[in-house]
């Protein structure tokens, strides 16, 4: 653990002297934050401010990680070679982020990036391709499930390929939801992260704990210059792959089951978009005329105009998340 800290601390003294130079280099090309015309009119005044800044994050922990495991990835042993499965869904995943929002900023569908119906296309043959290997793999965990109050993991066999590739999936495009206010999704997932790499610790997984650690040090070093007001935006390079690379992580630990609760505010981000879009389906089937049950999803803008600032919805969120990563270190323990 003491490892894992300095690691973290490396990793963020890395990723703050990378962070002038990305920005300088996003300002230079013009790629900058387009915001939607029917979102909060506070949020306008942050139109044209440097996306893509999850490069921050993704940079300096591919180059730790491959560093830290060299020798092993060398060798014959797979423990060293397994932490290839999360770095190489971290990447994949910024490459699809990176293309979405280059087409945001510069495609046809500008403000809006790629449809969601390509970026699927995608994305679920990518995270099918990534539960085969775990599978396949001589991984810890790989096709079992713990279960709190079970002190012994559950083998689900060959139906756990598909429902890995959900929870990679859900847990992407829930981050990337979440990725709405500044300093929000960055303290959310190195929240997450910081929960995982506990649980990964109490199972003897040394090198999944330095990555874990390392992302969380790497995503405050990004939190630097993502706090209100932000200087630089995510993006989807950054939430995709720090989401997917969240659901691969909690895979890796066996304890994915506890995802919803690790992850609450990614979880409730993405449900109350899938509950707006249902409730409004049905009264306009019912009634003639849609209707909303938040004032505006995903949640963080509901809250916004309620009244609340933009700094009280990420704190008070940042609290939630806080005891509900400690809940999900708690089952994991039970």
């Amino acid at each position: 653990m003491d490892f894992a800290l300095i690691l973290a601390s490396i990793s963020f003294l890395m990723a703050v002297g990378w962070g002038p130079v990305l920005m300088r280099i996003l300002r230079r090309y013009k790629i900058g934050k387009r915001i939607r015309i029917d979102g909060p009119s506070g949020h306008r005044v942050k139109m044209g401010t440097p996306t893509m800044g999850g490069l921050m994050i993704v940079v300096p922990v591919v180059l730790i990680t491959l560093a830290l495991n060299l020798y092993n990835l060398l060798g014959r042993t797979m423990i060293g070679r397994s932490i290839l499965v999360p770095l190489g869904v971290m990447l994949a995943y910024a490459v699809i982020g990176a293309v979405d929002d280059l087409a945001g900023v510069r495609g046809v569908r500008r403000g809006e990036g790629l449809s969601a119906r390509r970026k699927l296309l995608v994305e679920i043959p990518l995270t099918l391709g990534v539960a085969v290997v775990m599978k396949v793999l001589p991984m810890q965990f790989a096709g079992q499930v713990g279960v709190p109050g079970i002190h012994r993991a559950v083998e689900l066999g060959w139906a756990w390929v598909p429902i890995a590739a959900f929870v990679i999936l859900g847990s992407a495009n829930a981050v990337n939801l979440t990725d709405g206010l500044d300093g929000l999704a960055g303290i959310i997932v190195a929240s997450a992260f910081a929960g995982y790499g506990v649980i990964a610790l109490l199972q003897g997984q040394v090198h999944l704990v330095h990555f874990c650690f390392t992302v969380v040090g790497a995503s405050f070093a990004f939190l630097w210059y993502n706090a209100h007001p932000a200087q630089m935006f995510m993006g989807d390079t950054g939430s995709l792959a720090l989401g997917a690379t969240l659901g691969t992580v909690a895979l890796m630990t066996g304890q994915w089951l506890l995802l919803p609760v690790v992850a609450l505010i990614p979880v409730a981000e993405t449900l109350s978009v899938v509950l707006q879009v249902l409730y409004f389906k049905y009264t306009r089937r019912k009634f003639g005329r849609g209707r909303r049950l938040f004032k505006m999803s995903p949640l963080h803008h509901h809250f916004e105009l309620l009244g609340w600032s933009e700094t009280q919805v990420v704190q008070r969120f940042w609290l939630v998340e806080l005891l509900a990563v400690m809940a999900g270190v708690a089952l994991a323990l039970w």
